[in-house]
């Protein structure tokens, strides 16, 4: 009986997963196995949230192939050692994994594809991180695209999601000596900060189903209106799962257009428009592969010469912990810290505010939210950060810098947001609940900080800085 080891990495299921099925399809039975090697995705190692989401995802992986007379067997990295010796030790025919796209990773990948080759072991990557692989979506003139909407136009066009593959009741393995507990990876805090995370979220396959079966009802169908809101649940709250890998995008995919041919008309146009947010998250992963410095270097690189403020250590902070004093943004950043995870148009607002009107680097606030999203992924993060900077190739014009007042008053019309996780503010009606500065007696009386910055000065200093490279 000849064995294949598939190689775990942010494909974290069993079911629609490419690398399992083609190691079953063509052997006779499988090592699982996952190597913990963070130094190797440097400088952009994991960050704490994405740490702790990885324990329970590997935990309840585990759990998931024991019921199927499997294991998951954990090593630490280098990535090439432990797999040698693993394929080594249980006489690997070849080895399996999705394929990965980060270019850390991707180096890595093709080190170590290269080393186990000239050992006699095929290492073969297969797809299913993403609903299109770059090199399929190209201009007329085979050229990358740059600019989303005809990026989407062409990959829609290529959309066909297949039924999902299911898992074999039974998966057919054999046992590999010396593997490590999962403790021995240390991804759970020391000091307990995950209170909230444990209470938001189900980390694992079964949690990324649930999270599913959830959208595809009411939210699906109101998803085109009501994904904006951040006061709703509007929004699919899948990008963790997707990230990884608990649920594949052709699984979401499929789902999604399965419902809304069954709910009729308001759902397809909200099938429609969470397709497109899927292919906003292929894009990352489209320009992140076709710009490998991305991640730490602005696309528009006119902006490698910015004026960016000083680091102010003290209005970051005042920002990271939500004591702006303008009162979306501190609703937002406190929802992070509690959650490991934040609305994406509150995203957009917090990542405006911190360049625009705090003119800090756009880095800085990359950094924080790779440490504390639970969903933290390098091509998103890179891409939003840029986006919203303006530094980016698919970015709204620098001169678009979001009002957090107005904005506050058009997405959370009755203040339901701000009040959840601004508690100071909880008694404030509309309008003041989104400008409390406008009554001094009610930051006296509540305690809450006033501005950190006057919105229309800073404003006004931005566009002066973004006209200074010619904008």
């Amino acid at each position: 009986m000849d064995t294949a080891l598939v190689w775990f990495r942010r494909d974290l299921r069993l079911d629609d997963n490419a690398a399992l099925q083609a190691a079953l399809a063509a052997h006779d039975r499988i090592v699982a196995l996952y190597v913990h090697a963070p130094e190797e995705e440097a400088p952009w190692m994991p960050g704490a949230a994405s740490r702790w989401w990885l324990h329970h995802a590997l935990q309840t992986l585990a759990g998931r192939l024991a019921d199927r007379g499997a294991a998951l067997h954990l090593a630490q990295g280098p990535s090439l050692a432990a797999l040698r010796n693993a394929a080594r030790a249980v006489g690997a025919a070849a080895i399996y994994a999705q394929r990965l796209y980060e270019p850390a990773a991707a180096e890595r990948d093709r080190r170590v594809a290269g080393a186990l080759q000239r050992d006699g072991i095929p290492v073969h990557f297969v797809s299913g991180a993403l609903l299109a692989e770059p090199p399929a979506v190209v201009t007329g003139a085979g050229t990358p695209y740059r600019v989303f909407t005809p990026y989407w136009r062409t990959a829609r066009a290529l959309l066909r999601p297949r039924a999902p593959w299911t898992a074999p009741p039974r998966i057919p393995s054999t046992t590999l000596d010396g593997a490590l507990p999962l403790a021995a990876f240390g991804l759970l805090p020391a000091i307990r900060w995950d209170a909230g995370f444990t209470t938001a979220w189900q980390p694992g396959e079964a949690g990324a189903q649930d999270a599913l079966a959830d959208f595809l009802g009411a939210p699906l169908r109101e998803y085109a209106d009501a994904r904006d809101r951040p006061d709703q649940v509007g929004t699919s709250r899948l990008s963790p799962h997707l990230h990884f890998g608990e649920l594949s995008p052709n699984q979401v995919a499929h789902a999604v257009l399965q419902a809304a041919g069954r709910l009729g008309t308001g759902a397809r146009q909200g099938a429609e428009a969470y397709l497109r947010e899927l292919g906003w998250r292929d894009f990352s992963q489209y320009l992140l592969h076709h710009n490998p410095s991305m991640a730490d270097t602005p696309l528009d690189p006119r902006f490698e010469r910015f004026a960016w403020d000083p680091r102010d250590d003290h209005a970051q902070h005042r920002w990271q912990q939500g004591r702006t004093g303008i009162p979306i943004i501190d609703a937002g950043m406190r929802e992070l810290w509690s959650t490991g995870w934040m609305h994406n148009r509150v995203r957009m607002l917090v990542a405006s505010f911190f360049t625009k009107n705090l003119r800090q680097h756009w880095l800085d606030g990359a950094r924080w939210f790779w440490d504390t999203l639970v969903d933290a992924d390098l091509a998103n993060n890179a891409q939003g950060w840029q986006w919203t900077a303006g530094c980016g190739v698919d970015a709204a014009p620098y001169f678009r810098i979001f009002n957090p007042v107005t904005q506050g008053l058009k997405f959370d019309p009755h203040g339901h947001y701000v009040r959840r996780w601004v508690p100071e503010l909880a008694g404030i009606a509309v309008p003041l609940v989104h400008q409390p500065w406008q009554d001094p007696d009610l930051l006296r009386r509540t305690g809450y900080p006033a501005p950190l910055v006057d919105l229309a000065d800073t404003r006004a200093a931005a566009l002066a800085a973004w006209k200074s490279l010619g904008g």
